[in-house]
């Protein structure tokens, strides 16, 4: 997408598919602005909060092994394996590591993917603290829209938690999944010639049907996430944006706005559709780390941080047969490791990640566009590396 105009055979396009193929998504996770339509999320006029800086150098060369194999790997070269966009490590509040490649850069905003789940599972959480969420409600109390549909009967917590069941597929290498469904009735991919499907997102979510009882195992549907929005914009008032540059983005002293993709009807994905800078998603993970606590603020109450990191229903959990995730658990949108560090971590296809050590004191941020969507295909060479640096961090302080 260089030159004026770029030459016809690197013009990226949205109608055309070529956005969300590799290598072509390398640019586009940098760019989603000049494709799609979004919304603003206002960082108020407030002066952004610093994070102190103390580089250090012996970062790249701490090793580990990826799952799987025998063959060791280095921090530094993972960051080429993983597609990284970029990558910042926070060691006790400062930074330590911050690395870009490819069209991102610190001033740019990289498309979050799934890593926005988490910040509404954050958000319904401390409603749920404050007393203005029932997690006990069903789902069509807060909207009725939903009644008939496979929701309606659900808890709240059963949709933060994923516990549904549900008529949907996320599997990303089916191209019959209804992920990809939902994604063209929600303006993210084009619609095909003749479209007569739904037309925005919530339109799809009325037509979700059950295929079993709600509670039980935890099965990963954007979907959830989705609904979670709507039910947090009936108790608001306030668009999801609204309510993340309110309650987060104003008041956290972020660097840079955020945005978001919207729909046809202007309604935002908070399924994946949050645009950020690469320092202001560290921001949000270290808040997390200090409890919710942020500049002598309580950004999010501490009851809420604490039930994320208590992690939910294990054996839930382990009946979705996540092999490179075995022992974890999904609370509030938030995938929780429950291992000797007490890391969690919220996680996008392609990469995307805030990955937070209590123990190391250490938050890791990283954009990415690797070409395997699915996390299974990136956890082996990402999750053994964070943990071994939060290791060499703790043994080796500054």
């Amino acid at each position: 997408m260089v030159g004026s105009p770029p030459p016809p055979d690197k013009i990226i396009r949205r109608d055309d598919g070529s956005s969300y193929r590799f290598p072509q998504l390398r640019w586009t996770f940098s760019n989603v602005r000049q494709l799609s339509p979004t919304t603003n999320v206002s960082r108020g006029l407030l002066p952004s909060s610093p994070l102190p800086r103390a580089e250090r150098n012996d970062l790249d060369a701490v090793g580990f092994v990826p799952i799987g194999r025998t063959d060791p790997m280095t921090w530094g070269q993972a960051f080429d394996a993983n597609y990284t966009d970029g990558v910042i490590v926070l060691h006790k509040g400062r930074v330590v590591y911050e690395r870009y490649a490819g069209v991102f850069k610190p001033t740019g905003q990289h498309i979050a993917q799934s890593v926005t789940k988490s910040f509404f599972g954050t958000l319904a959480a401390a409603l749920v603290a404050e007393g203005k969420i029932d997690e006990n409600a069903k789902v069509a109390q807060y909207v009725p829209e939903l009644k008939d549909s496979g929701f309606g009967d659900a808890t709240v917590r059963n949709v933060m938690d994923m516990r549904m069941g549900l008529k949907f597929s996320e599997a990303y290498a089916d191209p019959k999944a209804e992920i990809w469904s939902y994604a063209r009735a929600g303006n993210i991919l084009p619609r095909p010639p003749g479209y007569e499907g739904p037309r925005s997102f919530y339109e799809y979510l009325r037509t979700v049907q059950k295929t079993g009882e709600h509670g039980g195992a935890f099965s990963y549907q954007t979907i959830n996430s989705d609904v979670l929005g709507w039910i947090v914009r009936r108790v608001t008032g306030q668009s999801v944006g609204e309510v993340l540059s309110e309650r987060i983005w104003s008041r956290m002293g972020m660097e840079q706005d955020a945005y978001f993709t919207v729909d046809g009807v202007g309604t935002e994905f908070a399924g994946g559709g949050l645009n950020t800078g690469l320092r202001d998603l560290a921001r949000f993970g270290e808040m997390l780390r200090r409890g919710g606590e942020w500049n002598g603020q309580q950004i999010i109450p501490r009851a809420a941080v604490e039930d994320i990191r208590r992690g939910g229903d294990r054996d839930a959990f382990a009946k979705s047969n996540y092999v490179t995730k075995p022992g974890w658990s999904y609370r509030s949108m938030w995938w929780v490791s429950h291992n000797e560090h007490g890391a969690f971590a919220a996680m996008g296809i392609h990469g995307q990640v805030i990955y937070v050590d209590p123990k190391a004191e250490m938050v890791i941020a990283r954009y990415a566009s690797h070409p395997i969507a699915g996390n299974a295909g990136i956890d082996p060479t990402s999750l053994p590396a964070y943990h071994a640096l939060g290791q060499h961090l703790l043994a080796h302080p500054q």
